[in-house]
């Protein structure tokens, strides 16, 4: 792991963008003289590690004593994309916005990226843990497909906090029933692009016996900020 840049925030955290081979990342960790506990905060499929409402979400929770980190796995955010990919992401939006059906196409996207992105993150946890100042334990929160695998096959991964749900890979979905850790699972009650009961039906399916939906009115983008305080307070009960 190579830091690149850093740069000490108004709230104390300190802000790190790293490489790892070809993976891209930034590291927030917070003013602390012990090892923190780790978060592995995962954006959705196609957006970039430095997207604003992740970097917010991970500012606050460094400040509140977490070590936070992100990566652009393979095929995500900036890093490169076939044309083929390209060409998949603009059927997906054609038969979203035209309301036909998505699931073929979306499984032909998302599954390869699932299958690319996880061991590009357990590559990263490897790296983030050898660090003096990330003692763990680790969480997971963000991307649902993405974290029902690594809860699936890490076994470092303590917690994981999931959003919305309502299109998540077949394979994704009977891997669910294996997971045991505790889940706090985000649910925007009225998001265009995650198919309600979908979402709920995924709920049910998870293996854990400590899982908990928080549901709130309005579309994909609108979960209110108090949810990122409830997920630092989830977390803390398992981390710290």
């Amino acid at each position: 792991m190579q830091f690149t840049s850093e740069q000490r925030l108004d709230d104390g955290v300190l802000e790190r963008e790293f490489t790892l081979g070809e993976i891209p990342g930034t590291l927030w960790t917070p003013e602390s003289a012990e090892p923190a506990p780790l978060i592995l905060m995962a954006h959705n499929n196609g957006l970039p590690k430095r997207e604003p409402r992740l970097v917010a979400r991970a500012r606050y929770s460094a400040a509140c004593g977490y070590a936070v980190a992100s990566i652009d796995a393979a095929g995500c955010g900036d890093r490169p994309r076939s044309a083929a990919d390209e060409q998949t992401r603009a059927d997906l939006r054609r038969a979203m916005q035209a309301g036909e059906p998505v699931d073929e196409i979306f499984e032909s996207l998302v599954g390869p990226l699932v299958e690319k992105a996880a061991p590009e993150w357990r590559t990263t946890l490897d790296a983030l843990l050898a660090l003096p100042e990330i003692g763990g334990p680790v969480g997971y929160s963000g991307w649902t497909a993405l974290g029902i695998r690594l809860a699936t096959v890490e076994p470092r991964i303590k917690a994981a906090g999931f959003f919305a749900g309502g299109y998540v890979p077949h394979a994704q979905r009977e891997e669910a029933r294996q997971v045991t850790i505790p889940l706090l699972f985000l649910l925007q009650w009225d998001d265009e692009g995650n198919p309600r009961q979908r979402a709920l039906d995924l709920f049910d399916a998870f293996g854990t016996k400590e899982k908990t939906v928080h549901a709130n009115l309005g579309g994909h983008t609108g979960t209110p900020w108090f949810e990122v305080e409830d997920g630092d307070r989830f977390f803390g009960r398992h981390l710290k």
